[in-house]
């Protein structure tokens, strides 16, 4: 059904993705609050984290977490953790099994948010994990946007600074893309039998 690997020729042949719903930055209490009214009613989100890039060999540790994206169908929002950490109401989600949050490589994203605060992390779901009985050797999430959805997905944010006190719109829409890209991927995988 899907191929096991995919070239970069290939990959540049397909249309790039692009996601066109709402991208919702969320810095406040109050915003935070708002998102999670939305985010709570939901039962399958993409996810994802960014964090700054270091570049210097002599560093003695990498740079926190600095953004938590969660998408839903029509909506990705964008937790700018310097300014709202990581607040009990969103520490539930993260807990809540009940509310699926797919992505790639969940596990060391979810290792930079306990940086943060200690949560007991449920109903995450790895993308890699979940195409390997497909036969999908790829473990990248823009290789696997290619087979499974036949989309390019660009990765020219993926080493900016996420710490910047503003994010540009290249960012916002690279950071909203990368976690609704994953529910779609799910969704495809899934045969579209989920909300």
């Amino acid at each position: 059904m899907f191929s096991d690997t995919i070239d970069s020729e290939t990959i540049e042949q397909f249309p790039i993705a692009v996601f066109d719903g709402d991208i919702i930055e969320v810095k406040t209490p109050s915003e935070v609050n708002r998102a999670l009214e939305q985010l709570e009613r939901e039962t399958l989100l993409g996810f994802d984290t960014e964090t700054r890039p270091c570049f210097s060999s002599h560093a003695v540790g990498r740079y926190k977490t600095a953004l938590l994206q969660l998408a839903s169908s029509g909506r990705a929002y964008l937790f700018r953790l310097s300014c709202c950490g990581i607040p009990s109401r969103l520490v539930a989600l993260l807990s809540n099994p009940g509310v699926l949050k797919v992505g790639v490589a969940v596990r060391d994203d979810i290792r930079g948010l306990l940086v943060y605060r200690s949560f007991s992390p449920a109903g995450f779901v790895d993308l890699q994990k979940m195409a390997e009985p497909y036969g999908i050797k790829e473990k990248s999430l823009r290789k696997m946007a290619a087979i499974i959805l036949n989309l390019k997905l660009s990765k020219g944010q993926q080493l900016s600074n996420w710490d910047n006190r503003f994010l540009t719109s290249a960012q916002r829409q690279y950071a909203a893309l990368d976690a609704w890209i994953s529910r779609e991927i799910y969704l495809k995988l899934c045969g579209d039998l989920v909300p």
